[in-house]
């Protein structure tokens, strides 16, 4: 709601990738989510996307601790496979940190100024 973009699943691959979900410690609130695709089925990589951070809990590393914990696990579950990501244009270096290259100029997305970027297989 946050970006005005309310849609259900609108490309249709939901059932196909998996899905990581971040729970706060202290109850049972929901505050990070991404979804992994597999290679093949958005691009020839794999594909991390959606990523959400409930507002008040940005800027506590939750952001970096969900995109490590998703890379971990697409890395094991696709050792041989580069990952791609549609990222928001403002977060280049947030993800450059995390091993993404920039690899297109950027174009817009629902209002916003987005990126592709490539992590290499390690």
């Amino acid at each position: 709601m946050e970006q005005a973009c309310r849609y259900q699943d609108i490309d249709g691959v939901d059932r196909e990738g998996w899905h990581l979900l971040g729970w706060a410690t202290d109850s049972a609130r929901l505050i990070a989510y991404l979804r992994c695709l597999p290679p093949g089925l958005k691009f020839d990589e794999c594909a991390l996307g959606r990523v959400v951070i409930a507002a008040p809990e940005r800027g506590f590393g939750v952001g970096t601790a969900l995109m490590q914990e998703g890379l971990r696990r697409t890395a094991e579950a696709f050792p041989a496979h580069s990952i791609r990501i549609g990222a928001q244009q403002h977060l280049e270096y947030f993800y450059r940190a995390l091993g993404f290259v920039a690899v297109s100029a950027p174009y817009f997305e629902d209002g916003i100024a987005h990126i592709e970027m490539l992590r290499p297989v390690r």
